[in-house]
């Protein structure tokens, strides 16, 4: 099926407490200057974002640290350590970009800046003697943290999400400090940025900095479901299970239960870690006209005793290729040709840029998407938050999925770029990361690497790439201009 190739013609529519201390507390309010939506007036640092983060592994308790932090920009690059950042500027919103007015700051980062986040937290009583994780759904762009003074961990990537431990740096009680420090270089670098510059002008838009989704606690066993992947299989009518541990163990379990509204469909019980088979017995399919979707609970067994448990949800799907009734190669969707017709969804909003205002915000673009008659959005050199996502799943809007762009374009004629060895691994790890985290989405059918020439290297490697990571979903190597005869389709940009 690979081998076979597609035309395709998309429609484009348009820190510790005494190194950053608030001098004040102030009052939050968003920068003016800047166009509003009808949801900036529903923000507030008491309630921003504070819906569930990670729809597809819900746990029970999890707590928000969105809000008020304080903030430092400091000049110098060379500085790794907590002291001498001195007092704070003031107060920023998070999870809304410094640049952004919603973050009630809107100042540009700088290359050659480093911005720090500072804020104290307590841990509940009731989270006893569990392993209390930090979770950051994305920051852009390369993140160190400390809690209590201590480092807990450094990430790169602004668009995938990332979790520390931070248990063995908490106090036994009382209030807990974390401090972050970003440094990004936005265009003047060569990491994924998609249409971020430090020079908004035509097609090329605002940057984004720092925190820009949601930062939680979340407590876990000792031993905990650290991920699974659930892969759907509608010809078999099986669903294929896999589910890792926080650490290796051994005597441990996995039970599965699948649910129809309640009533129970399918159930098995296997080893930590292996291929389990889930039978799908009448079973009912994903699509745009009907986007049903079946909860499965997940339980971590040791001795006959339930150790963690996640709720999740899936969608009986299938994308492909295959021939119609005239013999023509088509999308099929369900083992049936299907049409897909969407717009370029490029994801900025005028107060918080990367950052929707409010939830209510991010799922009225999709609602709307789907009622203007589309079945499909193209998320163009963006990777939104697991929320975003999760809508498109419940609403039923397929998704093609960009890798964010970065480091040099070339032009439709051009031979691919040779990116030096730390564009490439920076670039192929969030690749990786991006398909890692958003494997389990129903609505998502398409990757796609390359958008134009941005950024666009090792095409042939790249594509087999994401054909390893994932062989369930299509591949658009090249979205526009340089096709190099790989993956699922031929796609031209009509302008």
């Amino acid at each position: 099926m690979r081998k076979q190739m597609l035309n395709v013609l998309l429609v484009a529519m348009l820190l510790s407490p005494t190194v950053l201390k608030a001098q004040s507390s102030g009052s939050w309010q968003p920068v003016e200057g800047t166009l509003n939506t009808p949801w900036t007036k529903d923000v507030t640092p008491e309630k921003v974002h504070n819906k569930y983060p990670r729809p597809q592994m819900i746990r029970k308790n999890w707590k928000n640290l969105n809000g008020l932090w304080d903030y430092k920009i400091t000049s110098s690059l060379k500085k790794k350590g907590l002291e001498g950042i001195g007092e704070s500027d003031g107060e920023i919103l998070v999870p809304f970009p410094i640049e952004s007015s919603l973050s009630g700051v809107k100042k540009a980062l700088e290359p050659e800046q480093k911005l720090w986040y500072s804020r104290t937290f307590t841990v509940p009583d009731s989270w006893g003697n569990q392993r209390v994780l930090l979770h950051f759904g994305a920051v852009d762009w390369e993140t160190t943290v400390w809690v209590n003074g201590k480092q807990v961990g450094a990430h790169k990537g602004g668009y995938t999400p990332f979790t520390f431990d931070i248990t063995d740096a908490l106090k036994s009680d009382g209030e807990q400090h974390v401090t972050v420090s970003v440094w990004d270089p936005s265009d003047k670098g060569f990491q994924p940025i998609g249409k971020q510059t430090l020079d908004p002008r035509g097609i090329w838009y605002t940057a984004t900095s720092g925190i820009w989704q949601t930062v939680w606690l979340e407590p876990v066993p000792d031993v905990a479901i650290k991920d699974m992947k659930m892969v759907p299989d509608i010809d078999t009518k099986r669903l294929q299970l896999k589910v890792d541990a926080s650490r290796p163990a051994s005597g441990y379990k996995i039970q599965a239960v699948v649910l129809d509204h309640g009533k129970k469909v399918s159930e098995v019980e296997g080893a930590l870690g292996a291929e389990l088979t889930l039978n799908i017995n009448d079973m009912k399919l994903w699509s745009p006209k009907d986007p049903f979707l079946y909860d499965i609970k997940i339980s971590l067994v040791k001795n006959n005793q339930k150790v963690d448990e996640v709720i999740s949800y899936f969608g009986m799907r299938k994308i492909s290729l295959g021939k119609d009734a005239e013999g023509i190669t088509r999308l099929f969707l369900n083992n049936k040709p299907l049409f897909q017709y969407g717009p370029l969804d490029q994801g900025f909003w005028p107060d918080g840029i990367y950052t929707a205002p409010t939830d209510e915000a991010m799922k009225f673009d999709i609602l709307k998407t789907k009622e203007w008659g589309f079945n499909m959005i193209r998320k163009h050199v963006k990777v939104e938050p697991a929320r975003w996502y999760y809508y498109c799943d419940k609403i039923g809007l397929l998704v093609w999925q960009d890798m964010p762009s970065g480091d040099e374009h070339i032009g439709p004629d051009d031979p691919d770029i040779q990116r030096g060895a730390q564009s490439a691994y920076d670039y192929k790890k969030e690749l990786k990361e991006m398909i890692d985290a958003n494997y389990n989405h129903p609505s998502i059918v398409t990757w796609v690497p390359f958008n134009e020439g941005w950024g666009q290297f090792q095409t042939e490697k790249v594509t087999k790439l994401v054909e390893k990571l994932d062989p369930t979903r299509l591949v658009d190597a090249t979205t526009g201009w340089s096709d190099r005869g790989v993956g699922d389709m031929h796609d031209m940009h009509k302008y």
